[in-house]
Formats: structure tokens, C-alpha cells, sequence
């Protein structure tokens, strides 16, 4: 059987090899010819798949290693019964955490007390609800949006989207979708900035086409927004150069690439390989995950900042921040590639749950729990 993968889903040779022969690529250089004798397709956000890449193909399944398949024609591969198989859920609990280390980045740049903000989410699934978690564990007040949710639930903590405005914080965790009473393309234009409270702070870590970069850059000029963090850039990798410059933290979309995230998402699509052609599994994803580089924090009781040299010690959003900042002194022919770059070698990331704290403040350990720590 042949495999053709995405050369940034980690371990996807290692592990699909016990099943076929694997080629990698890079996932932007995938084309028609290279599938022609494939069985199997895998893949993450930056490749297209549809009729103009699968028509004339072999391809029997197409397993995408994120939580979005907007990038997936499912309409094309149901018609043509080819198997279909996305991780959701899967590096929900990374982009939380990248959440936790942005705003306790922000708290201490502009000297306020997270416990007094609110947090309007606005996307309340597999991340939204993760976020919800970790925000209440920092004492924030937490309004969620999300009217698809709301619909099928009728559940009153979904509340309208003029609740949201009110909040201190508004952060974005929805799919992304063109058509629709609930459409997300440009759910972030000119009427919801200037909807907003005045100084509002503004995140969006889903996709870079739910904000109107122009009124996002208008926002940002005017002073509606005292702060800004994106994950998330409309026409990647090809960025807008100028709003990287006026974000307070900007990464090249990776809150979800924890190094746990990144190997769940491929152990879920190689679990719905198997099933589909019958085989076997013969890994999981305990036998890709490395030794922790950080398995234990002694916090010392004479810090001042003891939530913030924990996170950092772990993530720390600012050197993202300052690696996607040198794309601006990059000629404009090789901005995109140094974008794919950064996310082609990001570092090994390990998530929370990886580390146990040692303290004795109640008051930390608490939160520290909530956040996903072991607390010794």
C-alpha cells in the first residue's frame, strides 16, 4: 500500500510504515502526479484536497492531522466513497495553554490582575470548552457564544453575542465555514470591532479568515483594541507584514503544535486508517511521546510571579513572538517560506499535564490544577 504524508506530521513514517510505504513531502508540494499510485492520503491544514488534486487518482482514504477540514472537500470524497478521517479534539488542550501563557504575558506587559477581567469566547467546541476551563481556573468571569451550540442544546450558558462585546477579552475559537445563517468567514469585520468595548483585548487562534485583517489594522490604529494576539493570519504564508508589526504577540499558527497535540492528531487518523482497511493498529500514542524536558518545578515562595515562571518555564508565547518578528527584515519573495519554516521546525512542546509543581500556597495549587499541573 502506498502512503503519501505531509512531512510535518510527526512520526507519520515511523508509525505508517507499519502498514505501507510511506513517502513524505512537503504538504505544499503535493500534486496530482505524486498521488496518481497512491492508496492514502495524509495531511494537515495547508494542503487543498479535493477533485483538482484526487480526480484520476487511486486514493482510497484521506486522513487530515487536525482538528479543521475546511481544506477537505468531504462533499467530493463521500461522492467518490473515499474514507475520511480528521482528529478532533486532539490539540484542543495546546492552544488553551498557549491561551494561559498569552494572557499571563499581557497581564504582566500591562500590569492588570486577570482575576478582574472577563473573557468573552466566541467557538464553544473541543477548544472553546478548554479555554472556558483554564479561564475559570484564573478567576476570569467567562461569557461563551456559540449559536449552533445554543440551538441544539438550548442551553442558557450560551449567551448572544452582545453579551460578548461587553467583555474585557475576546477570543475566537470557531471553524471555519462561507455560507450560512452562522457563517465564521469575516465574522470578525468592521461592525463587530466597533461593537466592541473600547480597549478591548483581542485574540483569534482558529483561522486566519475569521477576522477582516483591514478591520482588524483599523481596530488596532483607532484604538478600539488596547491589546492584540494572533495566532491566525489571513492568506498564509503570505502574511500582512504590517499588522504583524502592530499585534502585541503574533505566532506563525502553532498554538496547537504541542508536541502531545501533534502526535495525538496522528495516532487518531492512523486508529481510522486501520479500521478502514482492516488492519491491525500496532501503535498508540504513549510509544512517540519522549521524556518530558521539564518533569518537575520546585517554585521558590520568595517569587513574585510564581503562576508566570511556571507557564513560561514551560511556554512562553514571547519567543514564538520573536521569531515571527524577523520575518519582517526578510525579503518579500521568502516571507512565505520563512512562515512554513517556523512551523516546519518548531520545538518540541510538551504540555502541562507533563509537569508536577511543588508548592505549598493553596491559592496556587488550586489554579495550578485547574490549569492541567500535577501539583506535588
Amino acid at each position: 500500500m502506498r502512503i503519501i504524508a505531509d512531512e510535518n506530521i510527526p512520526f507519520v513514517r515511523e508509525c505508517f510504515n507499519s502498514v505501507g510505504d510511506v513517502l513524505t513531502i512537503h504538504g505544499r508540494r503535493i500534486t496530482p502526479e505524486i498521488l496518481k499510485n497512491a492508496d492514502a492520503l495524509l495531511v494537515r491544514s495547508i494542503t487543498k484536497v479535493g477533485k483538482d488534486l484526487l480526480d484520476g487518482s487511486k486514493v482510497k482514504f484521506v486522513g487530515t492531522a487536525t482538528i479543521g477540514f475546511e481544506h477537505i472537500d468531504v462533499d467530493y470524497l463521500a461522492a467518490k466513497k473515499i474514507g475520511f478521517a480528521s482528529a478532533p479534539g486532539s490539540n484542543a488542550n495546546s492552544v488553551a495553554e498557549y491561551m494561559v501563557s498569552a494572557l499571563l504575558n499581557l497581564a504582566d506587559k500591562y500590569q492588570f490582575e486577570i482575576s478582574e477581567k472577563s473573557i468573552g469566547i466566541v467557538g464553544v467546541g473541543n477548544v472553546g470548552s478548554r479555554v472556558e476551563k483554564k479561564a475559570r481556573a484564573l478567576g476570569m468571569r467567562v461569557v461563551l457564544n456559540d449559536p449552533p451550540l445554543k440551538i441544539k442544546t438550548d442551553d442558557e450558558k450560551y449567551r448572544p453575542i452582545e453579551e460578548i462585546f461587553d467583555c474585557d477579552i475576546v477570543t475566537l475559537h470557531v471553524p471555519l465555514t462561507n455560507e450560512g445563517p452562522d457563517k465564521t468567514y469575516h465574522l470578525a469585520d468592521e461592525k463587530f470591532f466597533k461593537s466592541l468595548k473600547k480597549d478591548v483585548i483581542f485574540f483569534n487562534t482558529c483561522r486566519g479568515k475569521v477576522h477582516d485583517t483591514a478591520a482588524l489594522k483599523n481596530a488596532i490604529t483607532s484604538y478600539k483594541t488596547s491589546a492584540c494576539v494572533l495566532d491566525v493570519w489571513e492568506n498564509e504564508p503570505n502574511i500582512d507584514i504590517e499588522l504583524v508589526k502592530m499585534v502585541d504577540y503574533g505566532t506563525p499558527h502553532i498554538a496547537g503544535y504541542s508536541y502531545d497535540g501533534k502526535i495525538i492528531g496522528m495516532i487518531m487518523i492512523y486508529q481510522a486508517f486501520c479500521k478502514f482497511f482492516g488492519v491491525k493498529p500496532k501503535f498508540i500514542a504513549k510509544d512517540f511521546l519522549p521524556k518530558p524536558q521539564v518533569e518537575k518545578i520546585d517554585i521558590s515562595k520568595d517569587d513574585p510571579k510564581p503562576l508566570w515562571t511556571i507557564v513560561n518555564t514551560l511556554y512562553d508565547i514571547k519567543k514564538d513572538d520573536e521569531k515571527l518578528r524577523q520575518i519582517i527584515n526578510k525579503l518579500a519573495e521568502k516571507q512565505g517560506a520563512y512562515f512554513d519554516s517556523l512551523r516546519k521546525n518548531y520545538h518540541i512542546r510538551r504540555e502541562f499535564q507533563n509537569t508536577a509543581v511543588s508548592t505549598g500556597n493553596k491559592k496556587l495549587k488550586n489554579i495550578l490544577e485547574g490549569l492541567g499541573f500535577k501539583v506535588a
